[in-house]
């Protein structure tokens, strides 16, 4: 644990959406015993109260308002499109030193939700994002070891106050995670291309799949290159659609250069250009070891 990290102590944290992200959050911090309670808002009764049974909250409510009038911290990890609301709905009840962050997959819209509906409070808002998941949703895939070794970006604005930040950062470090920061247009960039979109690829490959008569017959002959393809598909169509719709600037260019790369591919299928295909596949199985081996390496 760093220095920032061991410095930290939350009374009371208030996770709002208590899946894979904030469960897992709650959990990390649980474990390092840097949070004495932790109140959990949600919208579904069995969903909190398996976050109870696990042990990732110690009371949980509906009330998203009433959870942070008593909170210190409060974390955000509902689907991004409920953020308007939710910091609607919250801004009046959070105390005067509360602080907000977030652990949405964009950045530039978060941060304007905050900056219209928190008020006085945006100077304590620290956007985040964990570079964490599974394919799985809810408080049963929470687990304290997620952010492990993993990058958490945040994405300071101008109006931040320092000690906002430290404490974040604290926070995330201490469930074992690596903190890095980044402009908020340049986050959203970077995880349109590396995550939105293979998602976007993911999901229409399985929706394509399944419409057709065949879709049963077909499914039951796949292997492992199917099973490793789409195993993003089964994450959450609520979170990812809100991330898409969020994020549309960026992943329009991206699905068109996507789109251009499938017609050089079906155009050299259909003319039978073996080479053109193999400079294609060699071009992407390099740059993919490459990849493979800076991870090791890092």
């Amino acid at each position: 644990m760093t220095d920032a990290a061991s410095g930290i102590r939350i009374g009371t944290l208030a996770v709002i959406g208590v899946g894979l992200i904030g469960g897992s959050f709650s959990l990390a911090l649980k474990r390092a015993g840097l949070v004495q309670r932790v109140i959990g808002v949600g919208r579904t009764q069995s969903n909190l109260d398996t976050a109870l049974r696990l042990g990732a909250i110690d009371e949980a409510t509906t009330d998203a308002a009433a959870a942070v009038s008593q909170a210190d911290v409060v974390l955000l990890a509902s689907p991004v499109g409920q953020f308007p609301e939710l910091m609607a709905q919250i801004a009046p009840a959070l105390r005067p030193h509360t602080i907000v962050t977030d652990g949405g997959s964009t950045k530039q819209d978060v941060i304007a939700y905050a900056k219209r509906f928190l008020g006085e409070h945006f100077r304590r808002f620290v956007p985040a994002h964990p570079i964490a998941g599974t394919e799985r949703s809810g408080a049963a895939a929470a687990f304290a070891d997620l952010y492990r070794d993993r990058n958490v970006i945040l994405a300071p604005h101008p109006e931040l106050e320092s000690s906002a930040v430290e404490l974040v950062r604290g926070a995330w470090e201490a469930c074992g995670a690596h903190v890095v920061e980044l402009d908020a247009a340049r986050h959203d960039e970077i995880f349109a291309a590396v995550s939105h979109l293979p998602h976007i690829i993911a999901f229409a490959l399985v929706s394509m799949l399944a419409k057709r008569e065949d879709s049963r017959t077909l499914l039951g002959f796949s292997g492992g290159g199917l099973r490793d393809t789409v195993r993003i598909a089964g994450s959450s169509p609520e979170m990812w659609r809100d991330i898409c719709v969020a994020n549309r600037d960026a992943l329009l260019t991206l699905l068109d250069d996507y789109a251009k790369e499938l017609e050089l591919a079906r155009g050299a299928i259909e003319s039978g250009d073996g080479d053109a295909l193999e400079t294609m596949f060699e071009r992407a199985r390099d740059a993919r070891q490459r990849w493979l081996l800076k991870e090791r390496a890092s």
